[in-house]
């Protein structure tokens, strides 16, 4: 079979660490080319340039020593710095507890911000071609790195002294009440802090990306479940006590290091510590969380550092595949491996037509998360399934055939059969890309 043999040419690649780790594809909707695709030579060169980057203070002496670039430009290099930092800080030679869990994700959330600005200055540069008489933004910047760009005001140092300044907020409620180490009292002073002071609450369902980056949450006081448990954690960290969570059905509940379990549960004021760290959803009766006790708190995984970034990963691109297909109403990332068993399916010149429309910003953001996702968690063969699949949405149908490939090698032997006839079509649609495009320069002669 043509899949067989796709699988086989790719194995080498697919047993070294580094094919495992990176992505293939990166930033392809931008970087060489105009139409949203990204040539080979160029992926390779940022892949290269990823590995090449043995330091944090790389990426930053690249910004530093680049004064002259245009405003494009030089976001394309804050997105490369933020890249190569996230990659480092997550590296697998970091012990987890060593891993900050702020600063990753600020980085991801400067990635993202680079990402938008990018577009804005090349809609900005279109603009002015277009109409001679609008005058573009002088490029000086007054940054010149990843860490002193601005977002919502503040560059990523100054979102880490915010955390720092509300765990000074909690220490300055404690004062008055003169109590020594009381795990109810301080964990009920970062509440008031938190919520009733800087107005934090938690957003039930992701429709806005505010809530799904940690200084927008900060700023904006919207956050989704998961990132307002890592400004809990990041808080009470700096206040020498220890939160740990764990996924529980739809919700992720943290709670304090404790030598004794049932003294989370016992209920005092209406309300036990354990419901006081983690809100309502512990009393809904709807939720799973609420089965939750002091037995069954034992037997639940806590999450490392490195789950928690991936959670927060994999909701980016819940929100942002949502965004990208809302026209497209009930469509799934792997519809099309579905539709591709109907025996009267043809491929001809009008199959790429029948690709539904995605918004192609928020579609290049799910495909962002997702690559930081793999970097994260490269052995997981659902993660790159996903992956190859929001290329293929993509239209980069080369990068989409490596990465399934690849994911067939991994998958069970029921997915994998799934997975074989679409990327046997994917294939076939590449071709037929690369011929159009050769009929488009001329005649192509077969000797």
């Amino acid at each position: 079979m043509l899949c067989a043999s796709l699988s086989n040419q790719l194995m080498t690649k697919m047993m070294t660490a580094s094919s495992l780790a990176l992505p293939c594809s990166r930033y392809g909707y931008w970087i060489g080319c105009g139409k949203g695709k990204s040539s080979a030579s160029t992926r390779n060169a940022a892949v290269k340039k990823m590995r090449l980057s043995t330091s944090p203070l790389a990426s930053s002496a690249a910004l530093d020593h680049s004064p002259n670039l245009s405003r494009p430009d030089f976001y394309k290099e804050v997105l490369e710095s933020a890249r190569d930092k996230f990659t480092m800080e997550i590296s697998f030679q970091s012990k987890d507890k060593d891993i900050s869990l702020a600063k990753t994700l600020l980085y991801v959330a400067a990635e993202d911000e680079a990402f938008l600005a990018f577009n804005r200055e090349m809609d900005a540069l279109s603009i002015h071609n277009e109409r001679k008489d609008t005058s573009l933004p002088p490029d000086a910047q007054g940054w010149d790195s990843v860490e002193s760009m601005p977002m919502a005001g503040k560059n990523i140092n100054g979102w880490l002294a915010e955390l720092d300044t509300i765990a000074n907020e909690v220490k300055a409620e404690l004062v008055p009440r003169e109590i020594g180490c009381d795990m109810g009292e301080v964990l009920d002073a970062v509440n008031k802090v938190l919520f009733e002071y800087r107005g934090l609450k938690r957003s039930p369902v992701l429709v806005d990306s505010k809530c799904s980056y940690l200084h927008s949450a900060l700023s904006s006081g919207g956050s989704s479940g998961i990132l307002l448990s890592v400004v809990y954690i990041e808080v009470c960290q700096r206040l020498n006590l220890s939160i740990v969570g764990s996924r529980v059905g739809e919700d992720f509940l943290i709670w304090p290091l404790a030598g004794n379990p049932e003294e989370l549960f016992k209920v005092i004021s209406g309300h036990s510590l354990f419901a006081v760290v983690n809100g309502k959803c512990v009393e809904d009766p709807r939720s799973r969380a609420s089965d939750v006790n002091s037995n069954s708190l034992l037997g639940l995984d806590v999450a490392t550092n490195r789950d928690i970034i991936g959670i927060t990963l994999a909701n980016l691109i819940r929100l942002y595949w949502k965004r990208a297909s809302r026209t497209n109403h009930g469509l799934m990332l792997t519809s099309p491996l579905r539709c591709v068993h109907n025996s009267e399916e043809k491929l001809n010149k009008k199959s790429g037509s029948s690709m539904p429309l995605l918004r192609p910003q928020e579609l290049r953001l799910a495909i962002m998360a997702s690559e930081r996702l793999l970097i994260l968690q490269p052995h997981d063969w659902t993660l790159r399934r996903d992956y190859g699949m929001l290329l293929y949405y993509s239209r980069e149908y080369e990068a989409a055939v490596q990465e399934l490939s690849i994911c067939m090698a991994f998958a069970p032997e029921e997915e994998a059969e799934v997975l074989e006839p679409f990327v046997e079509k994917l294939h076939l649609m590449r071709l037929e890309t690369s011929w159009n495009v050769l009929g488009q320069k001329g005649r192509l002669t077969v000797p």
